[in-house]
């Protein structure tokens, strides 16, 4: 005893469309936050290593990764 629905006959039931959401997201808002002082040195201090150019590959960096923890895979 159920209605059928014209509108659902009319629609295409192979069509998938992507729901139209609208957060309300304002994006000239920027919210700023004191960081820790320790944080922030040790960030100046991340940023000049890089530009220096004493970083490790990601192969490096993963090796080490899993001989100290050999249960992650």
């Amino acid at each position: 005893m159920s209605k059928k629905n014209p509108s659902h006959e009319k629609k295409d039931m192979n069509k998938v469309e992507e729901p139209i959401t609208d957060y309300n997201l304002d994006t000239k808002v920027v919210q700023e936050e004191e960081l820790h002082p320790i944080l922030v040195k040790l960030l100046e201090k991340s940023i000049q290593e890089a530009n220096e150019g004493k970083l490790i590959p990601h192969e490096e960096a993963m090796r080490r990764i899993k001989e100290r923890y050999p249960f992650l895979k």
